[in-house]
């Protein structure tokens, strides 16, 4: 029987020690105009799968969708995607509403829990720039809070080695196929998942409790 994504949460936290409450918040983010009207972050950090599932979770995001990004349409499918010669890396797009989380604030669970930025072209067992750990920016603000907070995670010190996350700007994203989409809550116990991307969900609940939807609620 595959497990409820509630019980997923509610694994034991004993083996995760990403220390993610430990990351800064960033110094530059971008404060939501009144009306706040919902916007768009496209991040990559490896297989999507992951990605996704972590800011599924994340009061005030209101859709993510796995996808490419970086090359062009015609080749934004998945078995060329994994040849690695398209220029796409696979991504998500999150729409969220700024007024319950900030561009900065996603920034942080990215690098804190969603993935490894120290890691160049590859993510544990995936190589390839496909899986490149990559910034979208869809605007200036958005590229001056990714450029300032990486500078200000490196001048910490928060990891042993640089961040090697790309900010480049975003022109154009395709959702991938729907096999892809929601991956993680319908398919919990394929053998990639427990071992690759449930960890991030249990330093998510472990870390940014303050952060998470109520598990309780359905989408």
């Amino acid at each position: 029987m595959k497990l409820q994504l509630a019980t997923i949460l509610a694994m034991s936290i004993a083996t995760v020690g990403f220390g993610a409450s430990t990351f800064p918040d960033p110094a530059k983010d971008i404060t939501a105009a009144a009306p706040a009207t919902r916007q768009t972050a496209v991040l990559a950090g490896g297989c999507f799968w992951g990605v996704e599932a972590v800011f599924e979770h994340l009061n005030g995001v209101i859709d993510v969708v796995s996808g490419y990004a970086g090359g062009s349409q015609s080749t934004a499918h998945y078995p060329l995607v994994g040849t690695g010669t398209t220029g796409h890396a696979e991504s998500v797009q999150i729409t969220y509403d700024p007024a319950t989380v900030s561009y900065g604030k996603l920034l942080k669970v990215f690098f804190a829990v969603a993935h490894d930025p120290t890691e160049l072209n590859r993510q544990g067992p995936d190589e390839g720039t496909q899986y490149r750990s990559s910034i979208f920016f869809a605007n200036p603000e958005q590229k001056a809070v990714a450029d300032a907070y990486i500078t200000q995670l490196n001048a910490a010190h928060v990891f042993t080695k640089p961040v090697v996350t790309t900010v480049v700007a975003l022109n154009g994203f395709y959702p991938a196929e729907a096999d892809h989409q929601n991956f993680l809550a319908r398919h919990p116990d394929y053998p990639y998942i427990v071992v690759n991307d449930l960890p991030k969900l249990r330093a998510l609940q472990a870390e940014f409790p303050e952060l998470l939807k109520n598990p309780s609620k359905k989408k």
